[in-house]
């Protein structure tokens, strides 16, 4: 008798028959509160009538037209709809199926347009688990452990986590920007250095924003060196932020962007945007795949895009999660387990300590299994899983939010007197 493999462990007890909105349905048929989102994935909503509608009518019409044997009508939509809301200048798109593959169609596209073999990333990021995404990610050893040897060509450089360093911020990123240009005179020379991959914030890593100082420092050395700028907005795009891209925040450009998971509100779908020039460099034939701008996804993207233009829903993620934000940091004032509140927009985390400031996974861990008993689905993250987040869909109500916040200080209040 087949089954699942034992490492598919899932971090709730449910068992989801149908979802809507911000709620997801068990087959106990309890209304649970999700505020995973399928890890920020379900960007409006579980079911939007707008997608389903979308999609439905494209398995009709057309569900696969593989995109280098022909063309289909749902990719020129997505990229004429993509062309609105990139930054100025990148308007060339290839698109594949999930993060990983566009985090490494980004690297190629990086070495083979530089001619040089290195990528730098930021320490604590999250880039996928294939071999070459996983050679990437630093978000914690689960990644890469047990498969090496991994990718060559990869340095590390410093996240300015100010909360983890025990600094201010700007403190934090004088090191980082220092180590960056240490790196480059001690491990990677400039003329090897392809690109620098960061997350405008750290993801799996924690959701630990960057900030401006550092992200402009990083444009200004990539300029210098002619290294390319990638960053990685697969959790932190489509709105999640409370402005389309994270990097909107910080006034910011990259070279590259890559983006996934609330794209297509569910559907399979990631891709990369660089200049027409830059795109232009990519060696023939290294771009492919057969199921990369799937129809369906590409008809749910740009329904997705239509939504989240048209409800507002960008505006929505900024104003619901100042009020979020409000709750977290309220209960995190009454409880001493909790070191730090973190995020932007829609994407928040509370950070669990111990009374001398060490990680303190087995009480997130319990804070997190207490609101799903209280009807509140969460997620873990941080190196040592030490971090609860919450990432409701960009639909997410005044009263939803504050249904939330209920759950999570019963919770947290259970968590710590357990």
């Amino acid at each position: 008798m087949s089954q699942l493999s034992e490492h598919l462990r899932q971090a709730t007890p449910v068992v989801a028959q149908r979802g809507e909105g911000v709620h997801l349905y068990g087959i106990d048929g309890r209304r649970y509160l999700d505020f995973t989102a399928g890890i920020g994935v379900t960007s409006t909503g579980h079911c939007h009538p707008r997608v389903v509608a979308a999609a439905q009518e494209q398995v009709a019409t057309l569900i696969h037209g593989q995109y280098t044997t022909v063309l289909h009508q749902p990719l020129q939509r997505l990229v004429e709809k993509l062309g609105d809301v990139l930054p100025t200048g990148l308007d060339s798109l290839f698109f594949v199926n999930s993060g990983s593959e566009a985090v490494e169609a980004a690297m190629r596209l990086a070495r083979q347009a530089t001619g040089r073999p290195n990528i730098v990333v930021a320490h604590g990021g999250f880039h996928g688990r294939t071999v070459a995404a996983a050679s990437l990610t630093t978000s914690g050893t689960k990644i890469r452990t047990g498969f090496g040897p991994l990718m060559a060509g990869v340095a590390i450089t410093p996240f300015p986590n100010a909360y983890h360093y025990g600094w201010d911020e700007e403190t934090a990123t004088r090191f980082a920007l220092r180590e960056f240009d240490h790196l480059l005179q001690t491990v990677s020379d400039p003329d090897d250095t392809a690109a620098i991959l960061v997350e405008p914030v750290l993801g799996e890593g924690g959701y630990v924003p960057a900030n401006s100082a550092f992200l402009q420092g990083l444009r200004e050395r990539a300029d210098r060196h002619g290294i390319l700028l990638i960053l990685d907005e697969i959790q932190t795009g489509v709105g999640r932020t409370g402005r389309f891209w994270g990097h909107d925040h910080f006034d910011v450009t990259p070279d590259v962007l890559v983006t996934a998971k609330g794209l297509a509100s569910g559907f399979p779908l990631s891709g990369i945007a660089a200049p027409q020039a830059l795109m232009h460099k990519v060696r023939p034939g290294s771009q492919g795949g057969t199921y990369g701008g799937n129809a369906v996804a590409c008809a749910a993207a740009c329904a997705t895009l239509d939504v989240i233009a048209e409800e507002g829903l960008v505006a929505n993620a900024a104003a619901m999660g100042a009020r979020l934000r409000s709750g977290l940091e309220d209960v995190a004032a009454k409880t001493p387990a909790i070191g730090d509140v973190r995020g932007l927009g829609l994407m928040l985390a509370s950070e669990f300590t111990t009374a001398d400031g060490e990680p303190d996974p087995a009480t997130a861990l319990r804070a997190q299994q207490a609101a799903a008993d209280e009807g509140l689905l969460l997620l873990t993250c941080g190196p040592w899983g030490n971090v609860v987040r919450m990432i409701p869909a960009l639909v997410v109500t005044e009263g939803q939010v504050d249904d939330a916040l209920r759950a999570w200080t019963s919770a947290v209040e259970t968590a710590t007197t357990t």
